[in-house]
């Protein structure tokens, strides 16, 4: 009997309709288009707007449009993983909230937080139940409205964040086509230079929290960057290596859209040409569970059954990891 492998059989994106640009951010704080471009690529980001609208809202839409690629019905999902920082609620998780709205009632769910490296703890996640057998269609979710959580009068991370969500679907292979290996790795020392530091049990919300604004993420720009270059390079060779991988190999490599100089710096470590690296930080900013997804998605046309993919991230926490896939169809 062939060994069971978890493929990505589709994949779909969703991203609000509001573009929160460069321009509109220079009279809300100080800070020019040509700052903002040259230190982290960024161009535009997307915003969801309105009331009670979390992180759900895309999610929801996500899966509704991956279902219709797919040609499956949302009863067929055996379980929906919600990669987020962001979810709608402290409890209940909003991997529940989302099978609801869609229908999905037959599938067990959960929320995953490993904030920017969300997604790929999440599809390594879902593909341990595909190979175990025990599930035939798993939906993994990376969603972030992170909007809610950031203060547009600090330009350390207004400029950075926006709002997003990419979904897949896994499915059983036996080409031996989809999840070939991964590396997860984290360092909770890291937490102090990324994190929201009130609305959890540590600090639960008082008005002197509010006042605070310690309900916002905050980072340590200058730390965060330097780690984030270190351990994504360093994980991406890693798993290139460990699979005996050459960069001529490589077909693409999918990183996490945090700055354009750490997905540079990636690429270089790996030896991958400019011209095999998805790109779009530049429109949708960091989404962070969402950045791959959204890569995927907007990159399907170009994939090709068989291609030899990387995927990479660094996450608040401080989280990071890599996995090597084999795409499992053309489109």
């Amino acid at each position: 009997m062939s060994k069971i492998t978890a493929a990505i059989t589709a994949v779909n994106g969703y991203v609000p309709d509001y573009v929160l640009d460069n321009k509109e951010l220079e009279t809300m704080i100080d800070t020019t288009d040509e700052w903002i471009t040259t230190r982290t690529g960024i161009k535009e980001r997307r915003i969801l707007k309105g009331e009670g609208q979390g992180s759900s809202v895309m999610g929801a839409e996500a899966v509704k449009g991956l279902c219709k690629k797919a040609g499956i019905s949302p009863e067929e999902i055996d379980l929906l993983i919600c990669c987020t920082v962001t979810a709608d609620h402290i409890f209940p998780a909003t991997a529940n909230i989302i099978t609801d709205k869609v229908g999905a009632i037959n599938a067990f769910g959960f929320d995953l937080n490993a904030a920017c490296s969300g997604f790929i703890y999440g599809l390594t996640t879902g593909s341990k139940y595909i190979e175990s057998g025990s599930h035939k269609k798993v939906v993994v979710v990376g969603v972030d409205k992170m909007s809610s959580i950031i203060d547009y009068e600090d330009r350390t991370t207004c400029i950075i964040f926006g709002d997003g969500c990419g979904a897949v679907l896994l499915e059983p292979n036996e080409e031996g086509l989809g999840v070939q290996d991964s590396i997860l790795k984290s360092d909770g020392s890291g937490a102090q230079f990324l994190a929201q530091k009130a609305g959890g049990s540590a600090f639960p919300p008082t008005h002197a929290t509010i006042d605070a604004k310690e309900h916002y993420a905050r980072q340590d720009g200058k730390t965060v960057f330097k780690f984030a270059v270190t351990k994504m390079a360093d994980v991406s060779a890693e798993i290139m290596e460990k699979n005996n991988l050459s960069s001529d190999d490589v077909a693409w490599l999918v990183p996490h859209q945090a700055n354009k100089r750490i997905i540079d710096a990636t690429a270089k470590r790996m030896g991958v040409s400019d011209d095999k690296v998805m790109l779009n930080i530049q429109k949708f900013g960091n989404t962070t569970s969402g950045t791959i997804p959204l890569c995927l998605w907007e990159w399907e046309n170009q994939l090709k059954k068989g291609d030899n993919i990387i995927i990479a991230a660094f996450g608040g926490g401080f989280t990071w990891g890599s996995i090597y896939l084999k795409w499992a169809y053309n489109s």
